[in-house]
């Protein structure tokens, strides 16, 4: 009697625990004010016991010295505090195009999030792109409108600019007070009360609103009403029937709205001038979802089964490894979701992925770079695993030989890659080791061998990211290097279906060698190389088809063109033939290699190029010289708009056009002019342009 009792207790307490936890990252363009954000969460919460600065290089979360000389966010950073008995987990993303991966790998494992926008800015090119990635993986959110205090802030842009740049249903939450045209306060509209703050932002007052804001209170107060009254029957019953609206009525009707994605909720306030932080933390926990709103999380088993895996304590154990942090000294370690269960330091674990056991020597949870020692980890939890040997970025976790596998984090493709070599070539292994490690931990870096010119290719999502990863081999590697300018990342591809056999015969006296395969290539709209098994049974033994694939996959790292990486085609294995005694996996490995390349041959082969989403901000004036400078690029003009007295100019340029843009942007604006790009997609090389590809287009 007395263990039931245990173990209903404990069910309680973890259903508990369940409920008080909020797993949220803050996502923005760059500049919107996300890590001071951060940092007045973690202040205002007693986490921190000084406020940071990014000007300053005190940031808690911008640890890396690359991100406190540059003032910006490099890599995410997790963190945690508690407000009001709930324990919020945090990941403070960047906001830089090149750095994409880590919001996208961040979201892949959050619960919620909030979006901030600059209340000057609005939606900007990267908030767009970090509200697609959410969309992607169904992440309730929340918006703060930051910087309220700037000259130009304009909040009910943003929250138009959010109907209708992201399609999305903004509920506004709070007015901003100005006296003498600056922001000074916040009326909250379910206290309908004004709120101050003082002594930096440590001092939080509610008083009535100011008399002269009365209509706008009570048009927005009732607009909030309506709004959830047209989603909402039990609060369109109390309007109709006259009734008071409860302000905890309405927070429960706001949280249901929030977590099935009708509604956006909208915050304001400034997080450098410490005002409005103490309501979003509210608004994150009343409104945010914990692990058991989302319930389960869909896995697949060995013969691609779907497998709910519960969110529950008292489960089997199971997390996703969606980051790998690499230091030189420390060694590695694995930032891990747990979806359910529990596993303790010691314990051994079951990668399914690569279908290998692991130990965790140390279970950690981590504050910015700093480590804190956990005994366990539970359901809910994001820590990280010390000692885990195999495991990579997108491997699953499992406790008792649970063979599940949770989806992958996707990445985009790199599209810029320059060469590099030591300055001593007594350092060669070092770089070989120091590019290894790095490419583990971000998989957007990637490193190549080029045997034409015997020289190691670094690739990466821009030259930023390329900048950063070579002082990283230079700081914390120590290991001087010299870098070839930047190439642009080509492709290749097919543009016609074709079919091939490949054969690869060899007799040697003794047993010989012999695979048989026949391959249909033909060219997709999207993804990579796309392999189909539809073999006729029999014609070649199910253990060799693998190596058709291997030999498949491993012939598309170079065209047959200029060498560059094949994409965008579907390879489908039709038929084959095989020798009862000569046939083996090299063979049929060797034959899948022989008929790809026979077949890129055939198939009419062609260049592709990246193609950027440009946006071109500019004074007025300089409109037509901007404008002329994109056409002799070869731009595609998608739109020219205003945006607080500045014109906005939306296209899509050819890479190799954008070279040195910034200086050329300097000149033909006086400074006045700044951009934003980002990888949009690949597109077909011209036929005039081929001869120049060959080394011709580096930045």
């Amino acid at each position: 009697m007395q263990a039931v009792m245990a173990k209903k207790k404990d069910d309680l307490d973890n259903l508990k625990r369940l409920q008080n936890i909020r797993n949220i990252g803050f996502i923005a363009h760059i500049d919107a004010g996300k890590t001071t954000t951060t940092e007045r969460v973690l202040f205002y919460a007693g986490r921190t016991y000084k406020l940071g600065e990014v000007d300053d290089g005190t940031a808690v979360t911008d640890w890396m010295s690359q991100e406190k000389e540059r003032g910006i966010t490099i890599t995410s950073a997790a963190t945690y505090c508690l407000w009001k008995n709930n324990a919020v987990n945090i990941i403070d993303t960047p906001g830089h195009v090149d750095f994409t991966a880590e919001v996208e790998r961040s979201l892949k494992v959050l619960d919620g999030c909030v979006v901030i926008l600059c209340a000057q800015g609005g939606v900007e090119p990267q908030s767009e792109t970090v509200w697609r990635q959410a969309d992607k993986y169904n992440i309730p959110r929340i918006v703060f409108v930051n910087k309220m205090d700037k000259i130009g802030a304009d909040f009910f842009n943003c929250v138009r600019e959010v109907r209708e740049k992201l399609k999305a249903y903004p509920l506004i939450m709070q007015l901003p007070v100005y006296k003498d045209d600056s922001f000074s306060g916040i009326i909250d509209l379910l206290k309908e009360k004004a709120v101050y703050f003082e002594d930096d932002g440590t001092k939080v007052s509610y008083s009535p609103y100011p008399q002269d804001m009365e209509t706008e209170v009570r048009k927005y107060k009732d607009k909030m009403i309506d709004l959830l009254s047209s989603y909402d029957d039990s609060i369109m019953e109390r309007f109709l029937e006259g009734k008071e609206m409860p302000e905890a009525k309405l927070i429960d009707s706001i949280r249901k709205l929030t977590l099935s994605r009708k509604l956006v909720p909208v915050f304001l306030g400034s997080a450098l001038k410490n005002a409005g932080i103490q309501l979003l933390l509210d608004g994150i926990c009343r409104f945010l979802p914990s692990p058991l709103d989302l319930k389960s999380v869909t896995g697949f088993d060995y013969k691609h089964n779907i497998r709910e895996i519960e969110m529950k304590t008292d489960a089997f154990f199971c997390g996703l490894c969606f980051k790998v942090a690499v230091d030189p000294y420390v060694g590695k370690l694995h930032y891990v979701r747990v979806y359910s269960g529990r596993v303790k330091a010691g314990d051994y674990i079951y990668n399914s992925t690569k279908k290998c056991k692991e130990r965790i020597n140390k279970i950690v949870r981590m504050h910015s770079n700093k480590q804190e020692i956990k005994d366990e980890a539970l359901c809910g939890d994001i820590v990280c695993f010390a000692g885990l040997k195999d495991t990579v970025t997108g491997d699953t976790l499992t406790g008792g030989n649970q063979k599940i596998i949770l989806e992958k984090v996707s990445f985009p493709e790199p599209v810029i890659s320059q060469a590099i070599e030591p300055k001593s070539q007594a350092n060669q292994d070092k770089l070989s080791f120091a590019l290894s490690r790095l490419s583990e931990g971000d998989p957007t870096f990637k490193t190549s061998y080029n045997t034409d010119t015997g020289q190691t290719i670094i690739s990466g999502m821009g030259q930023l990211h390329l900048e950063i990863m070579v002082d990283r081999i230079l700081r914390e590697f120590n290991i001087p290097t010299h870098v070839g300018r930047p190439q642009v990342a080509f492709k290749e591809t097919i543009t016609k279906k074709t079919t091939v056999s490949g054969k690869f015969i060899q007799q040697s006296g003794g047993k010989g060698q012999y695979g048989h395969v026949v391959l249909i290539l033909e060219p997709i709209d999207e993804g990579k190389i796309v392999f189909v098994n539809q073999i006729k049974k029999g014609a070649i033994p199910r253990e060799f088809i693998p190596s058709v694939e291997e030999g498949v996959r491993e012939a598309a790292k170079s065209g047959v063109l200029e060498g560059y990486p094949v994409t965008k085609i579907k390879v489908s294995l039709v038929d084959g033939s095989f020798h009862e005694v000569d046939s083996s996996e090299l063979s049929f490995q060797m034959a899948g290699n022989i008929a790809f390349v026979d077949g890129l041959k055939k198939a009419k082969p062609v260049l592709l190029e990246p193609v950027m989403k440009l946006e071109v901000f500019v004074p007025d004036e300089y409109l037509s010289q901007v404008i002329g400078d994109l056409n002799a690029k070869k731009a595609k003009i998608i739109s020219i708009s205003d945006k607080n007295n500045i014109k906005l100019i939306e296209s899509d340029v050819p890479l190799r056009e954008l070279f040195n843009y910034a200086d050329v942007l300097r000149n033909l604006t006086q400074g006045r002019g700044t951009y934003t790009m980002e990888p949009k997609f690949y597109d077909r090389v011209p036929e005039n342009i081929m001869h120049k590809i060959r080394g011709d287009y580096s930045l």
